[in-house]
């Protein structure tokens, strides 16, 4: 359903072991804004909620959201250290426009 690359599972986990809180995972989920219409959304969270599937990649929970699924089917999210914009980007097969930001699509 999602993937992640090798970068992003080292960002990831970096984040949670040096969260002051007791992460159990990344939550990741698609909700309206942005400038095409949905927007990307991603977060440390301690459990999934009861409405959340659970992917297990690379050692780390994934929780999506059963709204989300559907547009985040083939997503692959990486971890990039360039200097105009370093940070997440996401791979969407399903999007059929992205905002140059990389952080929204339609």
């Amino acid at each position: 359903m999602i993937n992640l690359t090798d970068s992003a599972v080292t960002a990831i986990k970096g984040a949670m072991s040096s969260s002051t809180h007791s992460p159990g995972g990344l939550r990741v989920a698609i909700e309206a804004g942005g400038c095409n219409g949905f927007k990307y959304k991603m977060g440390l969270a301690e459990e999934p909620k009861p409405d959340e599937t659970v992917i297990e990649y690379a050692g780390l929970k994934v929780f999506v959201d059963n709204n989300s699924r559907e547009y985040l089917i083939g997503t692959t999210i990486d971890f990039v250290l360039a200097p105009e914009s370093p940070g997440f980007t996401f791979h969407n097969p399903n999007a059929t426009a992205n905002c140059s930001c990389g952080k929204s699509f339609r």
